[in-house]
């Protein structure tokens, strides 16, 4: 396929000063929001930058590693965020950084606006995306793409708008591959996988605020290196994902940044950004710029996913295509996360006890009512929404499932059912 051009230069530009003056676009991401005071984990400001009401990987964090959440831009309000028509804006400080801003312009044509919706959740969301390839394979967050419906992606640079899919993602990396409709000679970034060093310059670039348009652009250094970081949405408080291996930066990564690009002083990707704190934050400085602590994924690890991902290599953590989906909503008072089993609640439960059926799908097309109990799915005991999620994770659309379950009456029954295809995780 035809990849990014990367360079791996040693030599590092000088410093880019944080004062410089954000555009006045901007774009959709996940912020993070730390719960702890020290947290470093992915989450509600620019850790999952990207969408709104998902269910999130459960996983404890490590003894010492903070937690996040993750706001999104998707649906307006949320976390405390406007929505689309009234963006978060940077900074404006008094002093202007040339240099900073002609990075961001020579970064700018390889950059795409990500538009999903969400039609099970009745929302939309937006994030940022990154051209690797000159036939529309776009890198971006997996959260920025998770439970969509449907996705449309804008060329930021020419604003042709192209329909995309899912090739694959990694929920527990966060990262996506995505293909764009009849796409030819994009414009594409330049990355470089050998890794920032602490007090680097970088340069956080992407779609603030989810309104599309020119990029908006972020200015800072790289604070730490190899940070684990522990993120969270505020609509599933239960639920959280940790992310290794975190780039952590002082620049104003904001909501819809999620996907973009994180650049060196060269104008390389070295980073895809992903997280950001607000909860405690940002520090508005006397100069009028701001100190925000934001993460990124390495760019070189973020590509070697894509990489399996473009091969067709599935794995434990690596989802290839459409996701398997029956249908399902286990708790009709929940905040209406959605999975592949369908609308979730967090896993508080020892039972996965079917509340409603999506209309349409798989389930409301079978035997399967509200108040049924899911015990096991082709052999597999069912305890939890994750148990179910794992079990449709290995399977595909099309694919026929045993699934065996107690009636409202207390019945043992079974059935058989055709899984359909539905939004990725």
């Amino acid at each position: 396929m035809d990849w990014i051009s990367e360079h791996e230069d040693d030599d590092h530009a000088g410093p880019i000063s944080t004062d410089a003056p954000r555009r006045t676009s901007h774009r959709r991401f996940w912020l993070i929001l730390p719960v702890l005071a020290l947290a470093l984990s992915a989450g509600s400001f620019g850790f999952y930058l990207g969408h709104t009401n998902q269910n999130s990987t459960r996983a404890v964090a490590k003894p010492g590693t903070p937690t996040f959440q993750f706001p999104s831009e998707g649906d307006g309000n949320f976390g405390g965020f406007p929505n689309a028509t009234t963006p978060p804006t940077r900074s404006q400080p008094s002093k202007a950084n040339a240099a900073a801003a002609k990075i961001a312009t020579s970064v700018d044509p390889g950059l795409v606006d990500i538009n999903t919706t969400l039609s099970y959740q009745q929302s939309a969301a937006a994030g940022t995306g990154m051209v690797i390839s000159s036939n529309g394979l776009v890198l971006t967050n997996n959260h920025v793409i998770a439970g969509a419906t449907s996705i449309s992606v804008r060329d930021a640079t020419t604003g042709q708008v192209y329909p995309a899919t899912v090739v694959g993602y990694d929920q527990s990396s966060d990262v996506a591959l995505l293909q764009l409709k009849n796409a030819s000679g994009l414009k594409t970034v330049t990355t470089n996988t050998k890794g920032v060093t602490k007090g680097e310059a970088i340069v956080g670039i992407g779609n603030a605020g989810g309104v599309g348009g020119t990029p908006s652009y972020a200015a800072g250094t790289v604070v730490a290196v190899n940070q684990s970081i522990t993120a969270g949405d505020s609509e599933n408080p239960t639920g959280s994902e940790t992310l290794n291996g975190m780039i952590e930066i002082n620049a104003n990564i904001q909501a819809g940044d999620s996907g973009g690009a994180l650049v060196n002083a060269k104008g390389e990707v070295v980073g895809m950004d992903t997280a950001a704190s607000s909860s405690n934050g940002p520090v508005f400085n006397s100069d009028g710029s701001t100190t925000t602590r934001a993460f990124a994924i390495p760019i070189g690890a973020a590509l070697a996913i894509a990489s399996s991902i473009e091969q067709g290599n599935s794995s434990s953590t690596v989802h290839i295509g459409a996701t398997a989906f029956i249908g399902i909503d286990v708790n009709a008072t929940s905040s209406n996360q959605f999975s592949g089993a369908g609308n979730v609640s967090p896993d508080s439960t020892s039972s996965v006890t079917i509340a409603g059926l999506v209309a349409g799908g798989p389930a409301a097309n079978s035997a399967l009512t509200a108040g049924d109990v899911v015990d096991s799915v082709n052999g597999q005991s069912v305890t939890t929404v994750t148990s179910l999620d794992n079990i449709l994770s290995t399977l595909k659309p099309g694919d026929t499932v045993h699934v065996d379950y107690t009636t409202t009456n207390g019945n043992q029954a079974s059935l058989k059912l055709a899984l359909g295809s539905g939004p990725p995780q």
